[in-house]
């Protein structure tokens, strides 16, 4: 019995977008694409905002058709935003934090190794480090990061945002089964696999992930 429950067990449903950067009616579409596709929970990683403005309706399209949503942010975000838009619209930041969905454990760092708030290689790498040590006895596991890791598909498709040496130093410690980035548009939907991770950059457009 317990076998035939195992293999009949419905996945965990994602819908994962990136670098809004301000665009509400974007956001409603992304709600209603998720409402659709009846997720499970919506993940934000990153450039919500353009460089904090506007707020506005970009979290609350999701919070009035009843989704679960985690959010990151971006380099066009500051921390200081994101932890607002959390707090105000109910929704959880999980910069260096976790979130736990029964044998799924989601954790995440916000930010880039660019910009006015820039992160060094090794606050990234601690940042996902403490937010895995939550979840690190969980069966499955996505790591979410708006930049990208060295060393990937990814790097190709930009001349001006460098990779992340401790995202790709965080990926073969902690083996996620997932990493959801995104910051370089024009990488949107590359896949690709280091080590035992699926790498997925996602953009505005929004990817459905079965987990």
């Amino acid at each position: 019995m317990n076998i035939i429950k195992n293999m009949t067990k419905k996945k965990f449903k994602i819908l994962a977008a990136g670098d809004i950067h301000g665009d509400s009616r974007q956001a409603e579409k992304l709600a209603v694409f998720a409402k659709e596709e009846n997720v499970d929970l919506v993940i934000l990683s990153g450039d919500i905002t353009n460089f904090d403005k506007p707020t506005r309706n970009l979290i609350a399209p999701f919070k009035k058709m009843g989704h679960k949503v985690l959010i990151i942010p971006g380099n066009h975000d500051s921390f200081a935003t994101a932890d607002f838009l959390a707090e105000f619209y109910g929704v959880k930041n999980i910069h260096g934090y976790s979130a736990k969905y029964e044998n799924l454990g989601i954790f995440g760092c916000g930010g880039a190794n660019i910009g006015l708030e820039a992160l060094d290689e090794e606050e990234i790498f601690s940042t996902l480090k403490q937010g895995f040590q939550k979840i690190k006895s969980l069966d499955k596991k996505i790591m979410v990061t708006h930049v990208h890791p060295t060393n990937t598909k990814i790097e190709k498709f930009t001349r001006f945002f460098p990779g992340s040496d401790g995202v790709e130093k965080a990926i073969r410690k902690f083996q996620p089964d997932i990493l959801l980035c995104s910051h370089v548009h024009e990488a949107e939907g590359i896949e690709e696999i280091i080590g035992k991770t699926r790498v997925i950059s996602v953009g505005k457009k929004g990817r459905i992930i079965e987990i």
